[in-house]
């Protein structure tokens, strides 16, 4: 969110010589007037590192996942997870109007997904997991006033986390090795980098209650090759950034729809490259298939 719109400020800080030296230094005072009121929403342009006007909060999350690599022939166990997050909320009215909100919420989270929150134990071939993951999250959005206390917000999140996944192999490969085992062996009981995003919808009650229920899509790297995922992350915070150029032109025009607009806009490109990394980790980069999470959400955020 704040390094999508630093890069593009960065951009524009780099081009506006070049393009000042080749103006005519005639201009007149009426020629340089920038037009600042097409800046409406120039607040979120401000830097405060998430922690300005901010109020902390917890969040408890439950769900269930589906669990996938292409190139593993056996099954695994689908698991469940519960997830904790502490963070900073913010909010603010927003495009000079009274019923539309900006929201943002910055955490540190644990979680722990596993086939015994299911309840599950392998049959034949199956494949059991349990892992623990801790990351850092950035989550925005903007919503509707419903109440003086009270909105709706849906919203679009992007996380960066570690995990650490246990697997427990099927009896039958202790006598026959699996080509699969060879692959998660890479993964066991090893941290691992990975990348997530989610969409959802979170819905304040009361001034220190909300409720929330997402769609997460998570990706566990083979290995973390720097340069590779720095520039498929680059090309995706370009993309989340010329999307928010758009978007903005939406807000200045139709206001009231732009909070869905955002919210499907964001979340169907962060879907898409998503499923363009199930194959390739680092897409458009040649490298290993991850292992991926699907994961359905719901839970409970207080506000202090």
């Amino acid at each position: 969110m704040y390094f999508n719109k630093l890069l593009l400020l960065a951009l524009f800080l780099m081009v506006t010589p070049a393009l000042l030296s080749q103006e005519d230094s005639t201009k007149t005072e009426e020629d340089w007037d920038w037009h600042w009121e097409e800046w409406d929403d120039w607040e979120d342009w401000n830097v405060d590192f998430g922690f300005k006007k901010t109020r902390p909060a917890i969040s408890l999350q439950y769900g269930i996942a589906d669990m996938s690599r292409p190139d593993i022939g056996s099954p695994f166990i689908d698991p469940n997870l519960i997830e904790l997050k502490l963070g900073y909320i913010k909010e603010r009215d927003a495009w000079e109007t009274d019923y539309i909100v900006k929201h943002n919420y910055n955490y540190l989270y644990l979680s722990n997904e596993s086939n015994k929150l299911a309840g599950k134990e392998a049959v034949g071939t199956e494949i059991e997991s349990d892992m623990w993951r801790f990351g850092a999250g950035w989550s925005s959005g903007y919503g509707y006033k419903l109440g003086e206390n009270s909105s709706i917000v849906p919203y679009y999140s992007y996380a960066l986390n570690w995990s650490n996944i246990d697997f427990t192999y099927p009896d039958v490969w202790t006598f026959a090795p699996d080509p699969d085992q060879e692959i998660l062996n890479l993964y066991d009981e090893s941290f691992r980098f990975g990348t997530s995003s989610e969409g959802g919808v979170r819905v304040k009650v009361i001034e220190n209650l909300m409720f929330d229920a997402g769609y997460e899509r998570s990706i566990v790297f083979q290995r973390h090759l720097f340069w590779k995922w720095a520039g498929s992350a680059l090309i995706e915070t370009a993309a989340q950034g010329l999307l928010d150029g758009f978007i903005n032109k939406i807000f200045k025009s139709s206001p009231d729809a732009g909070p869905i607009v955002n919210f499907l806009l964001k979340n169907a490109l962060a879907y898409g490259i998503y499923e363009l990394r199930q194959d390739k980790m680092n897409w458009p980069f040649s490298s290993e298939a991850p292992i991926a999470y699907d994961q359905f959400k719901f839970g409970v955020t207080v506000v202090f």
